[in-house]
């Protein structure tokens, strides 16, 4: 079981995800709610693709601030929850901060990672914002 993690790059595209999973949810107790509400809730937030054996099965939404991560949406689809991917995304985003975000956004990713630290690399063309 491989599962990993990618920065969401088309917020539309998860925040439809979320939008399907939630479905039921939204018919019963936000029924105004549509894609375009999700996008804009979510937006500003952290976004990551939850990858099980390189297939996109889910959304972790995170939030940074001081000193804490919130944890802000986490979606897997429904065939593939009680596997261990709630549980991976939980650890993964204790792993996170704001300096790795940071990076990330910059072009920066992950080649490879122990324990401690994770191994880094851009390319040399990209500008830093």
């Amino acid at each position: 079981m491989s599962i990993s993690f990618k920065r969401s790059i088309d917020l539309q595209k998860a925040a439809q995800f979320t939008f399907d999973n939630m479905y039921e949810y939204y018919q019963r107790l936000a029924p105004d709610w549509d894609v375009a509400e999700v996008l804009q809730s979510t937006e500003d937030l952290e976004n990551y693709d939850i990858l099980y054996n390189h297939e996109a099965v889910g959304v972790l939404r995170l939030q940074f601030e001081s000193k804490y991560c919130y944890l802000r949406d986490l979606q897997v689809v429904p065939t593939l929850q009680n596997k261990g991917i709630g549980k991976a995304a939980l650890n993964e985003a204790k792993r996170r901060s704001p300096a790795l975000t940071l990076y990330e956004r910059n072009g920066f990713v992950i080649q490879g990672e122990d324990e401690r630290f994770f191994n880094m690399a851009a390319e040399l063309s990209q500008s830093v914002s």
